[in-house]
């Protein structure tokens, strides 16, 4: 990976993409230490505390610290995932939806459009839910404008995000939401290690605790990292066909069907999704409030485990809806049968796509699987050892995967760079 950017800085497009992309993210970092207005820090401190370990903490941590000191990007870049959750899904519910998806260029620009619409309506209602619900104590505007100031504050935050990660998608490295969500957690990890060499120190934490979660972290990335690279190769032969006095094809190659084609995309998705359950349980109260406590949330002893079914359930289902969204193997199987190839011991056509459905439906399950079992399994250790770790599977997942993705589009940006072509 050094290596790899060590090239890419030689590189002079690269150099001013890499530059530009860490220029973005010191804005965001800066942006994360300014304040939204008539708000009691004090008392938001307070109530941080008197529900240490709970979804407020973990929120914090994958806004990197914005939550808890509600600054204007307390609402983080969330709202354009749900958004984006709900457009997805409604894709395939509504017919109409799905042709303008697949308009070409001109439809995705819709589709983006309509989600960031949706992130700023989601927005405003998250804003209000928690200045006039579980933050209201905190809240000392007086009168009507200086409560709206507060509301415009944290989605023009949210808004903010959304234009830098569109900005670094276009003109630097990565994905623009997916690093701001990578630098948001690493943006803790410092204080996370202090906090808990401290504990160890005066005996709140043991050791022996710690140095089994290194291990399950160690492990983690480990099978992160093997998630990403892994791939199945299914080997193609290309017909050889005489266009003039000229030759072509006839050459053998393979069609890389990856593990892990939605990358992060599940657990960021299905962590979004469950996390309503916990921010509403801190929005009311009385007996429901405690009824989703106990059965929704990782606080509860029932919950804990309802919380991991239905975070494997849902990493499953999105990790099979987005790699259908990028694999269709009908389509791939009419490219092949069109350019002359074919997959050895396969008939062009139909038991071409099917062969290849079979193929990525087996890979998908193993690596949907995968996925998300080592996203449960920090929350599972924590429970049954008692140890009150945040940053957990899902964080892992999220840091290892976003920085493995930009490394390799960095990696097919400094091909494509190299590329001299036939006729040098």
């Amino acid at each position: 990976m050094f290596s790899t950017l060590k090239n890419a800085w030689k590189i002079p497009d690269i150099r001013k993409r890499i530059i530009f992309t860490m220029l973005m993210l010191l804005v965001i970092r800066l942006g994360s230490s300014i304040p939204v207005p008539y708000m009691n820090k004090e008392i938001i401190k307070e109530i941080f505390q008197a529900t240490q370990g709970g979804v407020l903490e973990f929120l914090d941590l994958m806004a990197g610290g914005t939550f808890s000191n509600f600054t204007i990007f307390a609402l983080n870049i969330y709202p354009y995932i749900t958004a984006s959750i709900i457009i997805q899904l409604l894709t395939i519910a509504i017919p109409r939806l799905e042709e303008i998806a697949k308009d070409g260029e001109e439809g995705r620009k819709k589709m983006a459009q309509w989600t960031k619409y949706g992130a700023l309506i989601l927005a405003g209602i998250q804003a209000i839910i928690m200045t006039r619900g579980f933050f209201q104590q905190a809240v000392i505007a007086k009168g009507f404008l200086q409560n709206t100031i507060i509301v415009v504050s944290l989605i023009a935050g949210t808004s903010f995000l959304i234009w830098i990660g569109d900005l670094i998608s276009d003109k630097g490295i990565g994905n623009g939401i997916s690093l701001i969500i990578f630098v948001g957690i690493i943006s803790r990890i410092p204080s996370d290690i202090i906090n808990s060499i401290n504990l160890v120190r005066v005996g709140e934490l043991s050791i022996i605790k710690m140095i089994i979660f290194l291990i399950v972290a160690f492990i983690i990335i480990a099978v992160v990292v093997a998630l990403q690279e892994g791939e199945r190769r299914v080997p193609v032969q290309y017909a050889k066909r005489v266009v003039g006095r000229k030759m072509y094809g006839g050459q053998s190659t393979h069609i890389p069907l990856k593990v892990s084609m939605a990358g992060v995309i599940p657990v960021i998705f299905s962590t979004s999704l469950l996390a309503f359950p916990q921010t509403i349980a801190y929005f009311i109260k009385g007996g429901s409030s405690e009824w989703i406590t106990k059965y929704l949330t990782v606080q509860g002893s029932v919950g804990i485990w309802i919380y991991s079914i239905l975070n494997v359930l849902l990493i499953i289902f999105f990790t099979y809806f987005y790699t259908t969204i990028q694999f269709n193997p009908i389509e791939y199987s009419k490219n092949l049968q069109q350019y002359g190839g074919f997959i050895p011991g396969i008939r062009p056509g139909r038991p071409t796509s099917d062969y290849l459905n079979r193929v990525i439906s087996r890979i998908t399950f193993v690596g949907a699987i995968s996925l998300a079992l080592i996203a449960s399994m920090p929350i599972i250790l924590s429970h049954v050892f008692r140890l009150n770790v945040n940053f957990g599977g899902t964080a892992i997942i999220i840091v290892v995967g976003v920085a493995l993705e930009t490394v390799k589009q960095i990696e097919s940006q400094m091909l494509m760079r190299h590329y001299k072509g036939f006729l040098k």
